[in-house]
């Protein structure tokens, strides 16, 4: 199964991926799908949608995102499939372990938006960092540590994507937002943006073929 909020995702980031490199992933839409609607089991997928990803370096830059949505697709699609109680197997803290490495600050973001669709609330940075993330809370102080820049720079919400994407290139190179600072302050900036807001935030961007493919992931998705 696939669930169709991700699969608007796969295909807006394949789309937009393309419009700003010179590889057409868009010709890779209907792999991506089989490899996320198949019933084998998650480990498994996760070398099915690494064989992709293997074969067409040209997207590498999407593998570790892609992954954040195959997972969230288990969540929402697979684990239905499952035992009510199958997050809390050893199977699964098995896989965890398995897949500690993988996947960026994305997953937490797209967890976020189910919850907002759940609560019908609309997504908005405060409220992701606070109800959440729970930033304030002294048992949480790893997830601080993670997203002090934005927690620093919320006041970008109210400037340019020119502005935040200054402040994106500053980021450490081992910041665990190094990458995703850019299209996620710019989602929570506007989260149903127009056309041209979209080119202005092209325009800023120093890797537009990421930044627009997150950003499409994180407005599909939504």
């Amino acid at each position: 199964m696939i669930d169709p909020k991700i699969e608007s995702a796969i295909e807006g980031a394949l789309s937009a991926f393309s419009d700003f490199s010179e590889f057409d992933a868009t010709q890779l839409t209907e792999e991506f799908y089989e490899v996320f609607s198949s019933d084998e089991d998650f480990l498994t997928k996760v070398d099915e949608m690494d064989e992709v990803f293997d074969s067409n370096p040209a997207i590498e830059v999407l593998r570790e995102v892609f992954f954040d949505m195959l997972m969230i697709n288990f969540f929402s699609a697979d684990v239905k499939k499952l035992e009510d109680d199958y997050l809390e197997t050893p199977e699964w803290e098995a896989i965890e372990e398995e897949t500690l490495d993988r996947g960026t600050e994305m997953l937490n973001l797209l967890l976020y938006l189910n919850e907002c669709e759940d609560e019908d609330i609309e997504p908005g940075l405060e409220d992701y960092l606070k109800e959440f993330l729970l930033v304030d809370e002294d048992e949480f102080q790893d997830e601080y540590r993670i997203y002090e820049p934005v927690i620093e720079n919320q006041i970008l919400l109210e400037s340019s994507a020119t502005e935040i994407s200054k402040v994106a290139q500053t980021l450490p190179e081992d910041s665990e937002l190094y990458e995703l600072f850019y299209p996620m302050m710019c989602f929570f900036q506007d989260i149903d943006p127009s056309d041209e807001a979209l080119d202005a935030i092209a325009e800023a961007s120093v890797v537009p073929e990421f930044d627009m493919a997150v950003l499409e992931i994180l407005i599909n998705f939504n």
